[in-house]
């Protein structure tokens, strides 16, 4: 394991995020020997997570399970638990609420987030331990690993990769992996 460190590779069941050069906004996804360019916070990265900050947490977040959207996406070739996204799934990011942080079903009326989007950043949608497992009030939301917007615009908080690319690291990806934003 030393020595993949060594080489610039992450240790085996790691996702290192890193900031890109010159722009907090980018990032670099690193896994096995593989880098590719990711989009990040609009605010870059924060070890204070605050919700509506538009930061990624600099932390190691445990992968949980994901979504997709069955009627873009056929299979996926994953060990990670993945759920079909349906229309009545929203996410829940109202820090007063007791649903703060967790998936809810529509129809729901404090501050969401549409899980099923036209967009298509949650066409694979991958759920970050961030706040989710032991939940604070006002640290962040819906902390995902998602596909981006084009040309890697920055993201709300999250870590985004193309289709492509999430498509190259799911065979590698488990409950439990750990995504590492340094």
């Amino acid at each position: 394991m030393a020595n993949l460190c060594r080489q610039g590779r992450s240790p085996r069941g790691v996702v290192t995020v890193r900031a890109a050069p010159g722009n907090p906004r980018r990032g670099v996804v690193s896994f096995s020997g593989v880098t590719v360019p990711a989009a990040l916070g609009r605010s870059g990265r924060t070890a204070f997570k605050r919700e509506g900050d538009g930061a990624t947490p600099i932390a190691n977040m445990r992968l949980l399970y994901g979504f997709t959207r069955g009627d873009r996406m056929k299979s996926l070739k994953t060990a990670l638990p993945i759920r079909r996204i349906r229309n009545d799934m929203l996410w829940c990011d109202q820090p007063d609420h007791p649903s703060y942080n967790r998936l809810v079903r529509a129809p729901f009326r404090p501050s969401h987030e549409e899980m099923m989007r036209q967009d298509g950043l949650y066409d694979i949608c991958l759920v970050l331990d961030w706040n989710v497992t032991s939940r604070r009030r006002h640290r962040g939301s819906a902390i995902f690993f998602h596909l981006i917007r084009p040309g890697y615009q920055p993201t709300a908080g999250c870590v985004a990769v193309s289709r492509r690319d999430m498509q190259r690291l799911l065979p590698h990806l488990r409950r439990g992996t750990i995504i590492r934003v340094l």
